[in-house]
């Protein structure tokens, strides 16, 4: 299950009734125009069209599959590192805290005011399960491994 915010769930709507509606009967009516033209071996605007369709088309299939394995309902509040959760964690021997909000990359766009990083990032899938108080040893993009302790894990509230 993939975790969103209900703005970011909203706007991924919105958009495929976009891609769906009017922009995908804009592309027919694009390719049918080119066409009309004659010769499509060298009509560039037919080929512009078609590959516009193609990546419409794609879009479509990746905001169905991921509006369809996804929940708005807040996450508990256990103090549990998981998905929907902002958690605030400390590198052992540093003296400040740091937060991210775990969730799907496309919160990132509505949300800039706090970093999103998604359950599969190194950091994500390191401390999701774990909870408040515990410390976990995680492998740095580098190679090194750092200790973690994770202060707090909260339901986001927007």
């Amino acid at each position: 299950m993939i975790w969103l915010t209900q703005q970011t769930f909203d706007r991924l709507n919105a958009e495929l009734e976009e891609r769906r509606g009017p922009l995908r009967a804009e592309i027919v009516e694009r390719i049918s125009s080119s066409r009309d033209e004659g010769d499509l071996k060298e009509n560039g605007g037919y080929h512009a069209a078609k590959d516009e369709q193609g990546t419409n088309e794609g879009r479509i299939r990746q905001l169905e599959e991921l509006l369809k394995d996804s929940t708005t309902e807040p996450s508990a509040d256990d103090q549990t590192v998981s998905a929907g959760k902002v958690v605030t964690y400390r590198y052992n021997g540093d003296d400040e805290d740091e937060s991210f909000l775990l969730g799907a990359r496309e919160i990132a766009e509505d949300h800039t005011e706090i970093e999103v990083y998604s359950p599969q990032s190194p950091l994500g899938a390191a401390l999701e399960g774990h909870k408040a108080g515990e410390t976990v040893d995680f492998e740095q993009p580098n190679g090194r491994t750092a200790k973690i302790s994770i202060v707090s894990a909260v339901p986001f509230s927007g």
